[in-house]
C-alpha cells in the first residue's frame, strides 16, 4: 500500500520517466515482506540502457529492475534509499520522509 505523495508528484514523476529522465519518486509503503521499512523510493526511467548505467553506478543489478511497461524503475529502500538519494541530492524527498 502506498500513501503520502500527491497525484501531480505522481505525474511528474510518470512524465518525466516517459520523457527519459531519471525521475526519483519517495512515498510511505507498508509491505511485510520487508519490514521495518516504511517508505520506497522508485528510480524510473523508460530508456533502460540509462536506467541500467545509473543503477551500475550503486551496484543495482539489472535484474533488479521493475519492468513495467510504461514506468520501468527501480525500488530503493533502507539505507540503501538513503545513500542513494544524499549522493543524488535529492534532499526534499529525504527531509519530507525523515530518512
Amino acid at each position: 500500500m502506498a500513501f503520502g505523495v500527491k497525484r501531480s508528484e505522481l505525474n511528474k514523476w510518470k512524465q518525466d520517466v516517459q520523457n527519459g529522465n531519471i525521475a526519483f519518486l519517495t512515498h510511505y509503503w507498508l509491505d511485510d515482506r520487508f519490514p521495518g521499512c516504511d517508505t520506497v523510493t522508485k528510480v524510473g526511467c523508460n530508456d533502460l540502457t540509462k536506467l541500467k548505467n545509473w543503477g551500475q553506478k550503486y551496484h543495482l543489478a539489472p535484474e533488479w529492475i521493475h519492468h513495467d511497461e510504461l514506468y520501468p524503475h527501480f525500488d530503493l529502500f533502507g539505507d540503501r534509499q538513503k545513500e542513494i538519494l544524499k549522493q543524488e541530492d535529492v534532499w526534499d524527498q529525504i527531509k519530507r520522509f525523515g530518512l
